[in-house]
C-alpha cells in the first residue's frame, strides 16, 4: 500500500483546486493511503476519505529555508514531516518552491552518496506521446561534474519507472555537439559520463524537444534559464497564434478550418498534464506542483507520485549507487 502525504494550502487556487485533485485520484486508484494537511474546514469534502491532520498557516511564495523551518505549524512543514512520523513514501505540495524543496532536503535528507538533489521535470517533445526529462532545472545554482554524472544517473532512474523504457539516450547540454565544445564544467562531467552506456554526447538546445533525447542534463543554473525561457517562449508562440487567428473576418473562418489542429498542438504542450517536478534525491519521492495547479493538473501531480512510489524510484537510485561503487 503506498502512503502520500498532501499540502493541501499551499497553490495559488487554495483548496477548492487540491480538494478536487484528491478526490479525483481517490476515486482513481485504490490501493493508495492519503494523508491530507490542511484547514479541517476547508477539507469536510474529504472526510472518511482520508487521515486528515489540521493545519490552518501556509508558508508566503517568499519564504526563505530557515523561516520554513521556525514555522512548524505550516502545511508544508507539517507536510513534509508527517512523511518520517507517518512512514509515508511520498509528499506532493503546490506551494512556495523555495520552502517546500529547502524542507524536503533538510528534513527528509539525502540519499547517501548523492551530492545535491536535483529538480527534474519532463517535457513534450515534437513526437506524439514522447517525453524529454530535463536535470537539473532550479534546485541549486552551481555543481561540479560528479553532480551532473549522478543527475543523469537519476534522471535515467525516473525514466525508467515513469516511461517504461530501458535504453535510453541521455545527453548533457552544451553549445555544440562536438566533444571539445562546452564549459570546462561540462567538458568534466562529459569525460564522467563516458562510462555511461546510455550516454550520447552534446545536445544543443534547439534539438531537445526534438524526439531522440530521454534525459537532458544540465547544471542548475542553466537548467533554470532554458526551462524559463522554453515556457515564455511557448506562452509567446500561443498568444501570437490567437492574435493572427482573430485579427479579422478572414483570419477567423481560416480558425474553423484549423482548430482541430491547433487544439492538437495545444494539448500536447499542456504543461498541466505532466504533474509538476520532482525533486529526486532525497529519502522520499517530493513532487512539487505547479503553484496555478487547477483540480486536473493536481491530480495528475498526485498520480506522479503514485507512479514513482509503486516503481520504487529512490530505491532504484540507491541501488544505482551502489552499482558504481
Amino acid at each position: 500500500m503506498v502512503k502520500i502525504v498532501i499540502d493541501m494550502m499551499g497553490g495559488d487556487n487554495g483548496s477548492k483546486a487540491t480538494v478536487g485533485g484528491v478526490l479525483k485520484f481517490l476515486n482513481k486508484v485504490n490501493d493508495c493511503e492519503v494523508i491530507a494537511v490542511g484547514n479541517p474546514d476547508e477539507l469536510k469534502k474529504l472526510e472518511g476519505k482520508c487521515q486528515i491532520i489540521p493545519s490552518s498557516e501556509v508558508v508566503p511564495m517568499e519564504c526563505s529555508a530557515m523561516e520554513a523551518m521556525r514555522k512548524k505549524e505550516s502545511s508544508v512543514y507539517k507536510a513534509v514531516s508527517a512523511v518520517l512520523s507517518e512512514q509515508a513514501d511520498a509528499v506532493v505540495s503546490a506551494g512556495s518552491t523555495g520552502a517546500f524543496l529547502s524542507l524536503s532536503t533538510l528534513l527528509l535528507k539525502k540519499i547517501e552518496g548523492i551530492s545535491r538533489p536535483a529538480l527534474i521535470t519532463p517535457f513534450p517533445t515534437k513526437v506524439d506521446g514522447k517525453y524529454v526529462v530535463l536535470l537539473d532545472v532550479g534546485a541549486s545554482s552551481e555543481n561540479n561534474a560528479n553532480e551532473l554524472y549522478q543527475f543523469a544517473k537519476m534522471g535515467e532512474a525516473y525514466y525508467r519507472v515513469v516511461y517504461g523504457k530501458d535504453d535510453l539516450n541521455t545527453y548533457l547540454i552544451s553549445n555544440g555537439s562536438e566533444e571539445g565544445k562546452g564549459t570546462p564544467l561540462s567538458r568534466e562531467a562529459f569525460d564522467l559520463l563516458k562510462a555511461d552506456p546510455n550516454f550520447k554526447g552534446y545536445i544543443e538546445g534547439r534539438y531537445v524537444f526534438g524526439g531522440d533525447a530521454d534525459v537532458v542534463v544540465f547544471d542548475g543554473f542553466t537548467g533554470n534559464v532554458f526551462l524559463k525561457g522554453s515556457e515564455g517562449l511557448a506562452k509567446m508562440l500561443g498568444g501570437m497564434m490567437k492574435d493572427a487567428f482573430t485579427a479579422n473576418l478572414s483570419s477567423k473562418i481560416g480558425w474553423l478550418f484549423a482548430k482541430r489542429g491547433f487544439k492538437k498542438m495545444l494539448d500536447k504542450m499542456d504543461y498541466k498534464k505532466v504533474g509538476g517536478a520532482l525533486l529526486l534525491g532525497v529519502n522520499a519521492i517530493s513532487v512539487k506542483a505547479h503553484g496555478n495547479s487547477n483540480e486536473d493538473s493536481f491530480y495528475h501531480s498526485i498520480m506522479i507520485a503514485y507512479t514513482l512510489a509503486k516503481g520504487q524510484v529512490v530505491d532504484q537510485i540507491k541501488e544505482s549507487l551502489k552499482s558504481e561503487n
